[in-house]
Formats: C-alpha cells, structure tokens, sequence
C-alpha cells in the first residue's frame, strides 16, 4: 500500500455480550453526554481530533451543515473530561432499525497513550439504546492502535477494502491561524 491508498474496515459487535470493556484507573475522568447541542463544539473535537487521522466528510461543512448534523435525535455526543479538560470523545447514531453506528471516536493529542481510549470504547450506551448492532469504520489514517483497541473491545472486522486515500485536511491551528 502507498500513500495515495488506504484499507478501510468496518468492525461489528451483534450482541451486549461481545463488548469487552476495560476500566482505567484515572481518577478525574468523567465521560458524560452533552445535554446542550452545540454545533461548535462538535466541529472543534472533529477537527482537534480527526485532522492528524485525515477525516474525511466534514472538512468543508459550515456552520448551517454542522448545525444540522448535531440536532437531530438519533444522534448523541459523549465527552470524556480528566480534570475538567476535554479529552476525547463519541459520536453514536441509531439507525431506524436499531443499528448503532459509532460515528466519530478519538482522543484529543495530549491525551493519546494513557490508556484513555479502552475506556472511551466501552460504549454501553449503545447497548442501553437497545441497539442491534453497534458497528463503526476505521482506517490506516487512524491512530496505529485503533483497529487493535476496537477489537480488544469486542468489535470483529467484518468488510475491508483497500481504495484512495483520504486527502489531508487543515489542522486546527491552520484554521485558528488562517493557514488553511
């Protein structure tokens, strides 16, 4: 594989009973839903967390896209906080026919490598949703552990397919500083 390509895998728990969750002693981590949407607030975590892994999708939404994308229903955002700092966080979206897609996961830089994202994973909620199928995608732009913590978790590759890479998008201080 080279640059200009990447592998894509979609990675599938079928019952609660796949999960494997982990719990990490960190004392101040709190992983709560955000009760109040902000549409912001969800473009700064995608950008802060996505842009070193090239997400793609949402790197030329505005603020109307964004708004959009947040207030809706079947969608929920959970932040985790250590020490009152964002740290990471998970999109889930249930499908009408109970599927629950994890759209977006990730750690913000300064918190990769401390054994946070087991923790993050271990989405119960999509469970609790009465899901009947929680499934995500990942790929070789994600973090070099990624698709291992995700089947740590219980998740099982179920599709794979090798196509273009994602292009590069700006990185939040690109944005900040009008480099991008």
């Amino acid at each position: 594989m080279n640059a200009e390509t990447k592998t894509a895998y979609t990675l599938e728990m079928r019952s609660p009973g796949d999960l494997r969750p982990v719990r990490v002693s960190a004392p101040g981590l709190r992983i709560e839903r955000m009760q109040v949407v902000l549409p912001e607030f969800n473009a700064f975590l995608h950008t802060v967390v996505g842009s070193d892994c090239r997400w793609g999708g949402y790197s030329d939404w505005g603020k109307d896209e964004w708004t959009a994308y947040v207030h809706r229903d079947e969608l929920e955002t959970w932040v985790a906080y250590l020490d009152g700092t964002p740290a990471g966080y998970f999109e889930i979206e249930k499908s009408p026919e109970g599927e629950v897609q994890i759209r977006n996961f990730g750690l913000l830089p300064a918190f990769i490598g401390q054994g946070l994202g087991g923790r993050l994973l271990t989405v119960e909620r999509a469970w609790a949703w009465g899901a009947t199928r929680v499934w995500l995608h990942t790929c070789t732009h994600d973090h070099p552990h990624a698709l291992h913590n995700y089947v740590a978790r219980g998740f099982r590759v179920c599709k794979t397919e090798v196509g273009a890479a994602n292009r590069p998008i700006p990185s939040f201080w690109e944005l900040v500083e009008g480099r991008a």
